[in-house]
């Protein structure tokens, strides 16, 4: 079979090629090696693709190159995966799969990434997990993160108090990187009493290129759920663009910074909790919920309400942006500059809205530091206003801790209180100095 079409499929055709072959091509000077690999249907037929000994694909273009058969392929055949077996020896986890890059692989139709069709490709391509934990894989979703949504958050926590409840030690949730930290947050929320570890788990690339970080991000996030002491929902990834170790996050306090490095991940107003390897883990902090043996005492408190906005300020933001978002929301959370300050032509449509009963929570587009708003006079008058601080809480975490204060009151006293209380190590006492990055890293 040949995934080649137009000027790319006469030539190959015209020389017996097949998808597969090994095949040797001289163009200007130089020489390949490799194996023909399918391209992707949508893009040109003047190149095609390649895969060398080192494991990396490369696009050659036709126009001067010689090409000559080294021997014939095959397509491989699909395996025979393992079944799953059990050991006394090692604790359960569950792992929850809702999609993202960790559970896909290449679609070489379209040259981006599909969801495997079947979550146990993931243990057959990574086997060492099968030493570390008796794994039970539930497939929830196949959704990649961007398209989950607050009645997604509600179902992966249902999921995650049945399996503790059925016994599992600890639970990896398979996510996709970019909306991660909501989810992490949401279950953060909504797991109380919560006695196991929670263990959000993701990759930029997928663990059939050469450079995935999925192998390392998985092996570490099953070492802590099936080991760690470590009892709340957490993020772990890479600590470093080198394959040697992932961080343990707090899920309330962690957020993607980077579109494509494999340590996208970093703590913003905290530090790791812990340093996961292959061998071990390594703990960094005494400061978390510890895991408790025996039966789950786990309940999940789900009453959520998502008709809350997040807003972002920008200069010459118009009046009457904030007065049109009233009756289609019932919370706001804004993410203000510096300190937490918005331009003062805004102050009186914020006002306003607390008056009907709105709540808005003031963050800061900074992410690192905490809100103060009794320093300059701008913060003066939004606390006359009624706003609420997020003191050191992100922005994303601040708009999903508002759904889930507003699933349990609409009162604004209490509204105020709950935001202002720590629920879940959203809300820190002190500020280190050594909580930015230059500091840590």
């Amino acid at each position: 079979m040949l995934h080649y079409r137009g000027k790319a499929r006469e030539i190959l055709s015209s020389l017996g090629l097949e998808d597969f072959d090994r095949i040797r091509v001289k163009r200007g000077g130089d020489v390949y090696e490799g194996i023909l690999i399918p391209r992707p249907e949508i893009l040109d037929d003047e190149h095609i693709i390649i895969k060398l000994d080192n494991g990396y694909n490369i696009g050659i273009g036709l126009e001067g190159a010689e090409i000559e058969l080294i021997s014939k392929g095959s397509r491989r055949k699909e395996r025979k995966l393992p079944e799953l077996s059990y050991r006394e020896d090692l604790p359960r986890v569950s792992v929850v799969v809702t999609g993202g890059t960790i559970t896909s692989r290449v679609d070489y139709s379209t040259g981006g990434v599909i969801a495997h069709e079947r979550p146990e490709e993931l243990l057959d391509l990574i086997p060492e997990l099968a030493d570390i934990a008796n794994l039970r894989y539930v497939q929830l979703f196949a959704e990649f993160s961007e398209n989950l949504t607050p009645r997604h958050w509600r179902e992966i926590a249902k999921t995650v108090e049945s399996e503790l409840k059925g016994g599992a030690e600890g639970i990896i949730v398979a996510h996709g990187t970019d909306t991660m930290h909501f989810t992490a947050s949401a279950l953060a929320f909504m797991l109380r009493d919560l006695d196991k570890p929670v263990v959000f788990v993701g990759s930029q690339r997928s663990v059939d290129r050469p450079s995935t970080d999925a192998v390392l991000n998985m092996i570490a996030a099953t070492r802590l759920a099936a080991q760690g002491p470590i009892a709340e929902s957490v993020i772990v990834m890479h600590s470093s663009p080198s394959d040697d170790h992932a961080y343990a996050l707090r899920g309330v306090r962690a957020r993607k910074m980077h579109t494509s490095r494999r340590d996208a991940f970093l703590p913003v107003n905290d530090l790791p909790l812990a340093r996961i390897s292959r061998e071990g883990i390594e703990l960094l902090s005494k400061d978390f919920r510890r895991r408790k043996e025996g039966a789950s005492g786990v309940h999940l408190d789900d009453k959520i309400d998502e008709r809350v906005a997040l807003i972002q300020v920008w200069p010459g933001i118009p009046q009457g942006f904030l007065s049109s978002l009233d009756g289609i929301f019932r919370g706001i959370v804004i993410a203000g500059t510096g300190l937490g300050h918005v331009p003062k032509q805004i102050i009186p449509e914020i006002r306003d809205l607390i008056r009907k009963g709105i709540p808005v929570v003031i963050s800061s587009q900074c992410l690192y530091g905490r809100v103060d708003l009794k320093v300059y006079e701008t913060g003066r008058r939004l606390l006359e206003a009624g706003v609420i601080p997020a003191m050191d809480m992100l922005p994303e975490v601040a708009l999903v801790k508002l759904m889930f204060v507003l699933g349990h009151t609409d009162d604004l006293d209490e509204v105020r209180n709950l935001m202002l209380t720590n629920l879940a190590g959203e809300l820190g006492a002190h500020l280190g100095l050594n909580m930015f990055p230059p500091c840590w890293r």
